[in-house]
């Protein structure tokens, strides 16, 4: 009975933490790019100009197409020993320029985000990579019912069993707000790795 009433009791404060993340920001127009720069990587010879920086439809292109993305988050804790990273493959939808995905409430991502939303999400194509850092809020309503059909037609996935939970707010849905990104092209990785930095409004 004490130990029910523990992860009662766990499960409750876990809920609370989604329900009081940071809510996401006004969307901003998906016209808006960000700022190409070179990275700063010492010692692999990038070039210092911008002449051949990627534009940033690369990586949307490529964000919109991957049909499955690599996401990091954090495990936080009281030692060192306790922190950790979490990787793991998700589907997801890049969506008003924002990386937005559904998982279970207590899957250790959304564990994770709850306690610490910074994470990372990478493109399966390793030769063709984007790399976008961010900060994962809890999509809203309307995020959410512009995401079921799309992710339906992009997986051929019935939803309808999770619908009602993911629309009522149940069962979390994340928007990663980038905050910076990273295209890394193998075949001209000397002239065009580039960097892109989001405004902090994003």
């Amino acid at each position: 009975m004490k130990r029910q009433a523990k992860l009662r009791e766990q499960f409750s404060t876990f809920i609370w933490k989604l329900k009081n993340m940071k809510k996401p920001r006004e969307k901003k127009s998906s016209s808006s790019v960000p700022r190409a720069s070179r990275p700063h990587a010492p010692g692999y010879g990038l070039p210092k100009g911008s002449k051949g920086l990627l534009p940033w439809s690369w990586a949307e292109q490529r964000l919109k197409k991957s049909h499955s993305y690599w996401i990091t988050t954090v495990k936080t804790g009281s030692t060192a020993n306790d922190c950790a990273p979490h990787t793991m493959v998700v589907w997801g939808l890049w969506q008003d320029g924002r990386f937005l995905f559904s998982t279970g409430s207590q899957s250790r991502k959304a564990r994770n985000l709850a306690q610490n939303q910074n994470c990372i999400v990478c493109t399966e194509k390793a030769n063709e990579a984007v790399i976008v850092e961010g900060v994962a809020e809890i999509a809203d309503v309307a995020s959410r019912r512009e995401f079921l059909p799309v992710y339906e037609r992009k997986y051929k996935f019935d939803m309808k069993g999770m619908k009602d939970d993911i629309l009522s707010m149940k069962e979390p849905v994340f928007a990663l707000r980038p905050r910076v990104a990273f295209g890394l092209w193998e075949k001209y990785f000397a002239t065009k790795t580039t960097r892109w930095k989001f405004d902090s409004g994003t």
